[in-house]
């Protein structure tokens, strides 16, 4: 713990990268919906086929405060980034950007050289990082996703997404 010169205390916390478990996810709600949450339980069940990485950013205690993963099937020659969620309470601390450089880490290690993502367009803090690890806008598409709503019902989400990508040579 440090004084800061405004009065204010700052506490550091170690946090380290490993892989994403099913034991984690009732410790990951804040990342999304039961709906949302049963679709990282579905991606999990492809780690062991090898056609995803999914990480998480813990706590030394093993709570989750960020998570995202890489899928090496959705685009040839390229591991994409996807799902990257902080913990907001935690967000500009860093994480996002431990998280996606252990993602490239991962990439880099089965030899690819490319790393892809798409963030929704109306999201520019997230693209502002993007930007500042190096990726750079391609493309644009459209993507869409089943939402939870507060009440329990499933509605369609649909944006404009940016294709951004990052050599990793």
């Amino acid at each position: 713990m440090n004084l800061l010169p405004t009065g204010g205390t700052e506490v550091v916390v170690p946090v380290r990268v490993r892989d994403l478990t099913p034991a984690d996810l009732p410790m990951c709600a804040w990342s999304g919906s039961a709906t949302h949450l049963r679709c990282v339980a579905k991606e999990l069940e492809r780690t062991a086929a090898g056609e995803v990485d999914y990480l998480a950013v813990c706590t030394a205690a093993g709570l989750p405060v960020a998570i995202g993963g890489v899928d090496y099937r959705a685009r040839p020659g390229a591991g994409t980034l996807w799902q990257l969620a902080v913990l907001p309470a935690l967000q500009s601390c860093g994480l996002g950007t431990l998280l996606v450089r252990a993602a490239e880490d991962r990439i880099r290690a089965r030899g690819i050289l490319r790393a892809e993502l798409g963030v929704e367009e109306s999201n520019p803090r997230a693209r502002a990082l993007y930007e500042r690890l190096g990726y750079v806008a391609y493309d644009r598409q459209p993507d869409a996703w089943d939402e939870e709503a507060p009440d329990g019902s499933i509605h369609r989400y649909e944006t404009m997404c940016a294709l951004m990508r990052k050599d990793l040579s």
